[in-house]
């Protein structure tokens, strides 16, 4: 069983315990993460495909680590103009465990799963005020 999946303006093919790299994403290590935006999934059953995205099925990851990409040097030269600039960029990634893809509206597993929206954050912010 697999799923591709859109997160951060790219498209995924995970399955269950995939480790991949992806754009930076909100959270701690250990912390689990939902992506709702599934753009196919394929069981038992046969292939769904969207249009756009497959209602009811979720993919549920948690996050491994926070890392940064090869650094990546942009050098620009004007010939017979004495002008030089070199610039670097190393790029932010988040590499995430695919634990499981929820079909049908289901629960993930674990029981640690939290939302990783704002609005959950705010939620449960006053109540640990209180």
């Amino acid at each position: 069983m697999f799923a591709v999946i859109k997160t951060g303006g790219k498209q995924y093919r995970v399955a269950a315990e995939d480790v991949i790299t992806i754009a930076k994403l909100e959270g701690e290590p250990g912390a689990a993460v939902t992506f709702d935006q599934v753009l196919m999934v394929t069981n038992d059953n046969g292939t769904q495909v969207g249009a756009p995205l497959v209602e009811g099925v979720t993919v549920a990851g948690e996050v491994v680590e926070h890392t940064r990409g090869e650094k990546v040097i942009a050098f620009k030269k004007r010939r017979r103009q004495n002008s030089r600039r070199k610039r670097g960029h190393r790029q932010d990634y988040t590499v995430v465990r695919i634990t499981e893809i929820l079909a049908a509206g289901a629960k993930p597993k674990k029981a640690a799963a939290k939302k990783t929206t704002k609005a959950a954050a705010e939620d449960a912010a006053p109540a640990a005020a209180e």
